[in-house]
């Protein structure tokens, strides 16, 4: 079937299931199957949330295990891929049913990645010849962007605050926090539009680089949870994982706190004198932002960012479900 074409009738085969989302970032492809409509006519719509959630590292691209996913799935099974499926994707493909009542998904591709989603795309093509594949850019999506070049914006910070608009309270902005390879803290207007935001490196990235641009320095690994570094590292890997780790909660603690003054300051109706917030020795923000977290990192970092901040692990992949649904043309 090809790519999806985003004419006038195609919004009927943006509705189609069942449909994959795939979110491909910089170290590794997660994958979303949504196998039914995600909310009922007249019924309030919630964030789409996937049935079953898979991943694979780029470096391996092991698409075996993939397609051993999406015929677990397309069975019937929900949640997690089974050990028993993972272990069994060889035989699976191996066998003589291999290729044949294989499902017809419609897959919708949100990527940072370029190499990385152009092999995937060759591999939909050649062993899913039947199903229609999209991939999206930031002017597909159903969000207004106010930045100076839009069309730079990654289309991951995009569909994290598309996703984050569906969330966050009338009248209220939300900032979206993405933790992975690198680590974005956005703003979404009371509006719903995108503002812009910041990055940084994430806590991967700054390890190697200070271990590649260092003579001695040794490379660190984080893990995904689990217990945040000591602040007192007694030897040089545990003094890295805490300059690393709690750097980057102070810095988005202050890219939130300063993203929320600048909007304050612009709008006409911000007072001259703010009231003082002692523990910080600055004035509060007018408004408070709604805060969403995503990304690898964020369950270890949730717990420090306050509680009330919001860990969505499949943020992005509700926001490519978004936009699928929506099924805006794109822009000629």
């Amino acid at each position: 079937m090809g790519k999806i074409k985003m004419d006038e009738n195609s919004r009927m085969a943006a509705l189609a299931f069942p449909l994959v989302a795939v979110d491909v970032g910089n170290r590794r492809m997660k994958f979303g199957w949504f196998g039914r409509v995600f909310a009922e006519p007249g019924r309030p719509a919630p964030l789409p949330e996937p049935e079953s959630v898979f991943s694979l590292e780029n470096r391996q691209e092991d698409y075996a295990r993939l397609e051993g996913w999406l015929h677990s799935v397309s069975a019937g099974a929900a949640g997690e891929l089974p050990e028993s499926v993972r272990g069994s994707a060889e035989d699976i493909l191996s066998s003589p049913a291999a290729g044949a009542n294989l499902p017809k998904c419609f897959w919708w591709i949100g990527s940072v990645n370029r190499p990385a989603a152009a092999r995937l795309i060759e591999w939909i093509g050649r062993r899913w010849p039947q199903s229609a594949w999209k991939l999206l850019q930031g002017s597909d999506l159903p969000i207004q962007v106010q930045v100076e070049q839009p069309e730079r914006v990654g289309v991951d910070r995009l569909l994290n605050a598309l996703a984050a608009d569906r969330l966050r309270e009338a009248g209220r902005p939300a900032v979206v926090v993405d933790v992975g390879s690198a680590i974005t803290v956005d703003w979404v207007s009371p509006n719903g539009v995108f503002c812009g935001g910041a990055i940084l490196p994430g806590l991967e990235m700054a390890a190697r680089a200070l271990h590649e641009f260092t003579d001695l320095l040794p490379e660190v690994s984080f893990p995904e949870s689990g217990e945040p570094p000591p602040a007192l590292g007694t030897h040089t890997e545990a003094a890295i994982r805490s300059g690393l780790f709690w750097g980057a909660v102070g810095a988005i603690r202050e890219l939130i706190d300063q993203q929320a003054r600048q909007a304050a300051g612009q709008r006409e109706d911000f007072p001259t004198t703010a009231p003082w917030n002692a523990q910080t020795r600055r004035p509060f923000a007018s408004v408070q932002p709604q805060v969403f977290l995503t990304g690898g990192a964020g369950p270890l970092l949730a717990p420090q960012l306050g509680p009330q901040v919001q860990y969505l692990p499949h943020l992005t992949l509700a926001g490519i479900a978004l936009a699928a649904q929506a099924g805006k043309k794109p822009s000629q």
